[in-house]
């Protein structure tokens, strides 16, 4: 029987010889090192702002108590109010005798409430209304300086005078601009806009005119005439009870 050939030699494969199912894993690089963590700038920041803080804090009271006790020199505010009066000097235009005696006076006080507006157009569009409180003082004088050569009879025997005076008068009320004041305007829209344009101090001196003949008006009827005769009466009684006469007749002629 022939013997089969030994073929276990030529299959067998090589121990040295590298495998190629594989293929070598490449190598990594080496790990950077992590960078180190930033310093805490907001810490820092908020330390140099609480001593900028401190310091100037304590300059300000160093100032303070150097002021008080007079070493530093005081400082004017460099932004205070500064009221420059640029007036021109008084100009004397008249000048007059008087020869009255004021007998009385009277203080009176009236709301004016002024309002000026067109027929047929709205209120809104055009209207002028000023509430306004006027004070002022109303004076009721005799004038003296008008008597008759025959006003003062004096009879020497009697020891008694009899005077002739004219009626009070009574003057123009004069308005008190401090305790005198607008309380409320009303405008419309074409009247804002005019005043916007131009200014018409005319309007505010016809209230004040207004306000003064209000309170003339008012003292007529308030008895201040009456007032002023008695005390007129009062002190010519008086004037000549002192130069030794025992009656003294004062009269008032009819206006």
């Amino acid at each position: 029987m022939a013997k089969s050939p030994d073929v276990s030699s030529d299959v067998t494969p090589t121990v040295d010889e590298p495998t190629r199912e594989y293929e070598t894993a490449p190598a990594q690089p080496p790990a950077s090192p992590e960078p180190p963590p930033p310093p805490n700038r907001v810490s820092g920041f908020a330390r140099l702002l609480i001593f900028t803080f401190f310091v100037f804090a304590l300059m300000v009271a160093a100032c303070l108590g150097l002021r008080a006790v007079n070493v530093l020199p005081s400082f004017d505010n460099p932004f205070s109010d500064k009221t420059t009066d640029r007036s021109q000097p008084v100009l004397l235009q008249s000048m007059r005798d008087l020869s009255r005696y004021v007998a009385a006076d009277g203080t009176f006080q009236v709301i004016v409430d002024l309002q000026e507006n067109k027929e047929n157009i709205p209120d809104f569009l055009v209207n002028r209304r000023t509430l306004f409180v006027g004070s002022g003082t109303v004076e009721e004088y005799v004038e003296f300086g008008s008597l008759a050569e025959d006003a003062l009879k004096v009879d020497d025997e009697k020891n008694t005078v009899t005077i002739t005076l004219p009626p009070p008068q009574q003057g123009t009320a004069n308005l008190d601009m401090q305790k005198s004041y607008v309380v409320a305007e009303e405008r419309g829209l074409f009247n804002r806009i005019g005043d916007a344009f131009r200014s018409d101090p005319g309007k505010q001196q016809q209230v004040y005119a207004l306000a003064q003949q209000r309170i003339t008006e008012a003292a007529r009827a308030s008895g201040l005439d009456q007032r002023a005769q008695q005390n007129t009466e009062r002190m010519l009684q008086s004037l000549f009870t002192r130069l030794g006469y025992q009656t003294v007749t004062v009269t008032f002629s009819s206006p």
